[in-house]
């Protein structure tokens, strides 16, 4: 009896592994299909923002929106939002007042307006209007409930040439469009809720018991849990929910569920129960008739049983009891060998899911950093190429008075009747005329940015030649230099004088940063279809706040007086036009490598 009962425990110890593991799977289904819904809501927020940018920075809008010239915004915007397919876009002036709004009607063919609605009072205007920033800009999101439907709505402010706010844009999509498109990509019926916990859209059919047995209270939905699990009876089945907050651009606008039936996992245990009460009672009856006569044939057997269960149990898949009697015990051995042939099969799978959801989730996390890296640059671009215009049209009406300046002083010099202090203070003049002078062909550099004159070179030879150029330099600043070229020639597409111009200008800053002397370090490599030039120094290292600023124009660390800010800008400017990219990786104390990245083939026209 001793005997037959260490088997059924084992049996059941079995079971109660296989139940566990469907309550496992079906756990993690349910916060898988939770991570889905909730990226892809970043996403759709990603994209609105995307577009609503391009949508501020349209050629004319800004104007239309100052002006409150609503016919040219039809006109600028009109097609866009068509061919964009925008659910809804609404424009402020900077009163709060509605200058026009294009909302997609439900048949999704044709477009209504409004106008003259006074939103001063909501927050996605009020914050954008008085130029309030978070930690991720100046733009804002939330959930808003219209006569249509509720809409996840992005705004962003509208600037004049001047930078002053002149109003808002806000862009929105239908929370019922968005939750059908995430139903079929989690595989689970979604609830989006608002931030006091009451339904605002779900997938979900309205149960008999309505839609209020979803919801959540004030208490629970403001609370500071990351999950909260729900089990409810839906049309008759068993449901798990798994609420957690919804948050956008670090705003937390309401709630996000996802809904999955419970009952598979709920069978499979009581199948399990099922299955070792019936086991227990035939190895009860079987002991009892065949009696103690057969108690060493039966122990044998049962002792193998006993051991085979425990290996299993352990975690050994691969044992078989190898019993072949023609009797119950042979049945159970038999029974027994199956279930671990499925509970092996049964592992591997979760295995394998796993591992695929590791690999989905790695590859998740690329794509995210060429999103961001993407982004990057065009913000990068943008900032470029509007100070660019704003210094074009300023260089040449200062340069010309610099030089009359200049000029003046230098022929009052030349009278013989000033006295030394009259000579000093001229000298002054002609002095701060000529780094005035300097400062302004630093920006006319900058604004003209010129179309690179691109050729297949060695990029050793530049290299070289930028080395030659800034020897002096380097002695004078107590710098030793190291240089890594291979022996075979480095090809890419570039214009030689503009990298060459980059090159000097990272050479200097490098040996600036050393002002003890250093060691200076460049390198060139042959990667696959380009090629990769790095410039590295011991010196002082850039602050990790400055190091998304490094590139922006105007932006310097050095003393006042030393610097115009210009020299990197000039240089990404550069190295985007040959369609390469520019990268720093720095250290306080331990010093800054510029990593440039140049294509060996031109670009297509």
């Amino acid at each position: 009896m001793l005997t037959l009962l260490t088997a059924m425990v084992g049996i059941f110890v079995v079971m109660r592994l296989v139940a566990g593991s469907a309550r496992e799977r079906f756990f993690n289904q349910l916060n898988e299909a939770s991570r889905v819904v909730a990226d892809g809501i970043v996403r759709r927020e990603r994209l609105q923002l995307d577009t609503l940018r391009r949508l501020v920075f349209t050629e004319g809008v800004p104007e239309a929106v100052a002006r409150e010239n609503v016919a040219a915004l039809e006109q600028l915007l009109g097609q866009l939002v068509i061919n964009d397919r925008i659910e809804v876009l609404t424009i402020v002036n900077r009163r709060g007042i509605e200058e026009l709004t294009f909302i997609l009607n439900p048949d999704g063919l044709s477009y209504e307006t409004s106008r003259n609605v006074d939103l001063s009072g909501d927050s996605l205007v009020t914050n954008v209007l008085r130029g309030q920033q978070d930690e991720l800009g100046d733009k804002y999101a939330a959930i808003r409930a219209l006569q249509t439907g509720a809409f996840l709505f992005t705004s962003a402010p509208v600037r004049d040439e001047a930078g002053l706010i002149v109003g808002a844009m806000l862009m929105g999509t239908r929370l019922d469009t968005l939750i059908g498109e995430l139903k079929a990509q989690s595989l689970a019926d979604v609830l989006a809720l608002d931030p006091n916990g009451k339904l605002t859209t779900t997938t979900l059919v309205q149960p008999e018991e309505g839609y209020a047995l979803l919801e959540l209270t004030s208490v629970e939905a403001s609370g500071p849990s990351a999950q909260l699990i729900k089990e409810r009876t839906l049309y008759g089945r068993p449901f798990q929910l798994l609420y957690t907050p919804l948050t956008v651009r670090s705003q937390r606008v309401g709630v996000l569920a996802v809904a999955l039936p419970s009952d598979y996992f709920v069978s499979t245990e009581i199948t399990s129960r099922d299955t070792f009460a019936l086991i227990f009672t035939a190895g009860t009856t079987l002991m009892i008739v065949i009696g103690l006569a057969l108690a060493r044939h039966i122990a044998r057997p049962i002792l193998r049983l006993r051991k085979v269960s425990q290996a299993v149990a352990g975690g050994d898949l691969n044992q078989r009891t190898g019993i072949q009697q023609r009797d119950e015990i042979g049945d159970l051995a038999g029974a027994f060998d199956v279930m671990t042939d499925r509970l092996r099969e049964r592992t591997e799978e979760a295995r394998r899911l796993y591992e695929v959801t590791v690999q989905r989730n790695l590859e998740l996390a690329e794509s995210n950093a060429r999103l961001q890296s993407a982004q990057q640059q065009l913000v990068q671009s943008e900032k470029l190429a509007a100070v660019g215009q704003l210094t074009a049209g300023i260089v040449h009406d200062v340069k010309n008075p610099l030089a009359v300046i200049k000029g003046l002083a230098e022929i009052l010099q030349e009278e013989d009747n000033l006295n030394a202090f009259t000579r000093e203070q001229l000298g002054l003049i002609r002095d701060n005329a000529s780094r005035a002078n300097n400062i302004v062909s630093d920006l006319l550099k900058f604004a003209r940015q010129s179309t690179p004159e691109l050729a297949l070179r060695d990029l050793r030879e530049t290299v070289e030649a930028s080395l030659r150029l800034t020897e002096y330099l380097a002695r004078r600043g107590r710098v030793t230099t190291r240089v890594e070229l291979p022996e075979t020639p480095v090809l890419a597409t570039y214009d030689a004088q503009q990298i060459e111009q980059v090159l000097i200008n990272l050479i200097q800053n490098a040996i600036q940063a050393m002002p003890g002397g250093g060691e200076l370090a460049l390198r060139v490599t042959p990667g696959e279809g380009e090629a990769v030039l790095t410039v590295s120094d011991t010196g002082t290292g850039i602050a990790p706040e400055n190091l998304r600023r490094i590139f922006d124009p105007f932006f310097t660390t050095k003393p006042e007086g030393e610097g115009t800010g210009l020299g990197l800008s000039v240089s990404y400017g550069i190295i985007a036009r040959h369609h390469g990219e520019i990268t720093v990786d720095s250290a306080l104390g331990r010093g800054t490598t510029f990593t440039i990245r140049l294509p060996v083939a031109p670009p297509e026209a």
